[in-house]
């Protein structure tokens, strides 16, 4: 399971509004809503998980990356969006540095293995430093699209 296969232009934001992380999640998890890969009326219930394990810890894993993620019952398949931010956003990261990739991913609340692997294989994809660049530098949804889906080939 790779980026290329779960985003699409549409629940990608070349440029997010929010500034600190828990108004970057909703922004997303807005995102998503918006395109009906989660239910208006479950919106709550998936920003709950959501919150709750951003309390466990930051998921701003350093480099200017963060992966908001949890499981649900109320999604029947992996739902993912993608953001930028040109300002960069106050995660509380590991490394202290704002973030300007954010991930954010709802996996079915029975599938751990899933949420692992999808995990993995995105700290991997954007630990590519010439990944980042090109992500920072694409100019629309669709070209960062491109990247995902053409970087996941390698």
């Amino acid at each position: 399971m790779t980026l290329g296969n779960l985003l699409s232009a549409d629940t990608i934001l070349p440029e997010m509004k929010a500034t600190e992380r828990y108004a970057a999640i909703a922004e997303l998890v807005a995102l998503l809503v918006a395109q009906g890969q989660i239910a208006a009326d479950d919106r709550e219930s998936v920003l709950a998980a959501l919150r709750v394990r951003e309390e466990t810890m930051s998921t701003g894993i350093g480099f200017g990356i963060a992966i908001p993620h949890a499981s649900s019952e109320k999604v029947g398949k992996v739902v993912a969006c993608f953001g930028r931010s040109s300002a960069g956003i106050e995660f509380e990261s590991l490394d202290n540095q704002p973030v300007k990739f954010v991930v954010l991913f709802v996996v079915p609340k029975d599938q751990f293995q899933t949420h692992l692997r999808t995990l993995a294989a995105i700290a991997k994809f954007l630990n590519d430093r010439g990944v980042r660049e090109r992500l920072g530098k694409a100019g629309s949804a669709d070209e960062i699209l491109a990247i995902f889906q053409n970087s996941a080939k390698g």
